[in-house]
């Protein structure tokens, strides 16, 4: 019996790839290039969940509902994209709103 030779699997961590490709992934998959799925076998990542999880250091949006099967760009994804963008955008806005207005108290307590 006959064992094959040449096999060449490396198994990578999460530390084994660079920031600057992790980004670069997580840029082609918010701009649509590709999904996760496509990434994964494009790029012979490990596992999706390495994708997920650097979706969620990286990514400009929220990523609550992660499916494996892409959608299409349809017009109706892209104002639900967008209304997630700006409710994102109004949380950001409030808490600056509101670390402006402690700094602010601060000042005043410390003026005193």
């Amino acid at each position: 019996m006959e064992t094959p030779t040449n096999i060449s699997y490396i198994k990578h961590t999460q530390k084994d790839y660079s920031l600057s490709f992790k980004l670069q992934v997580v840029e082609e998959i918010e701009s649509g290039q590709l999904d996760r799925l496509h990434a994964h076998f494009k790029y012979s990542i490990q596992t999706r969940s390495t994708i997920t999880t650097w979706l969620r250091k990286y990514s400009a949006f929220v990523w609550k509902n992660l499916s494996i099967v892409s959608m299409f760009n349809t017009s109706e994804q892209k104002s639900i994209e967008l209304e997630a963008k700006v409710k994102l955008l109004e949380k950001q806005k409030a808490r600056v709103a509101y670390l402006t207005e402690r700094a602010d108290k601060k000042v005043i307590v410390f003026d005193l």
